[in-house]
């Protein structure tokens, strides 16, 4: 494949991972977490997912199905595609401790000031950008999937997952900031857990290479939509409920919808 087509969705990619970034200088600068903005921001990457995933992504993965398969063995292809997607990353989930979940709200202003306190924030760290890693692997090969196929998809893909990985950047860099007292150490944490979303993209692609086709393609861009709506339904929106502002994850969830309806409707 050229590479020049590469290039795009892969520095796509790399945005969204490294937005872990935004989320450490939050946690450096800021006293207090804007729980508004970030509830807000979770539910339009939410809507933003949803809405792709099922108005564009599942679509055209079961149209290129349907072109090899016929139409009943296509679609029925992109249905268990689809959900064979959301197991993926629902027994990656699983098998991530809760303590460790990403997906558990940190604040700027969570600390601890004890010893004990200091050595329990940074296990806590460790094992958090540990945890990210692993469920960046999928979200990487997706976004860089979807930006392959489509990049103007791609590219609102893969704003949604860098505003997803915004909150996991405090996550990571509040514990290990109050455990240490250090910006470098807690941010370079931050970034290489963020970097395991273009690693993910690269090394998928790599080992898929030699069995891509038109058929491959659909199977993939089916479970990349599987992957979206759970990340929304299981991390996205309960993260932003669980950030005290309801009614602002909706009208996040909302607004991403209908930007997402409008950019496409202009744009095809």
């Amino acid at each position: 494949m050229d590479l020049e087509k590469l290039l795009w969705p892969f520095l796509l990619t790399l945005f969204a991972g490294l937005a872990t970034g935004i989320g450490s200088t939050i946690a450096f600068f800021a006293k207090r977490t804007n729980k508004a903005f970030l509830s807000t921001s979770l539910g339009f990457s939410a809507g933003v997912m949803l809405y792709i995933s099922f108005m564009e992504i599942i679509p055209t993965a079961g149209d290129s199905l349907m072109e090899v398969a016929g139409d009943e063995r296509g679609w029925l292809l992109t249905v268990i595609a689809f959900f064979g997607g959301i197991a993926l990353i629902a027994i990656i989930d699983h098998l991530i401790p809760d303590a460790e979940n990403p997906h558990e709200v940190k604040a700027v202003e969570d600390q601890e000031d004890s010893p004990e306190g200091k050595r329990r924030l940074m296990r806590m760290g460790l094992f958090t950008a540990l945890a990210i890693g692993i469920h960046n692997f999928p979200e990487g090969l997706a976004t860089f999937i979807a930006a392959l196929n489509d990049l103007q998809i791609g590219v609102a893909i893969a704003i949604a997952v860098a505003i997803h990985n915004i909150p996991e950047g405090i996550a990571i860099s509040v514990p290990v900031y109050y455990a240490t007292g250090s910006r470098k150490k807690a941010f370079l944490l931050s970034f290489l857990s963020g970097l395991a979303e273009p690693v993910g993209a690269v090394v998928g692609y790599l080992i898929l290479l030699p069995f891509m086709s038109e058929t491959t393609f659909g199977i993939l861009f089916a479970s990349v939509a599987g992957i979206m709506v759970f990340i929304s339904l299981d991390e996205l929106l309960p993260a932003a409920k669980r950030y005290g502002k309801h009614h602002h994850a909706i009208y996040g969830l909302i607004a991403g919808m209908a930007v997402m309806a409008v950019s496409l409707l202009l744009l095809d």
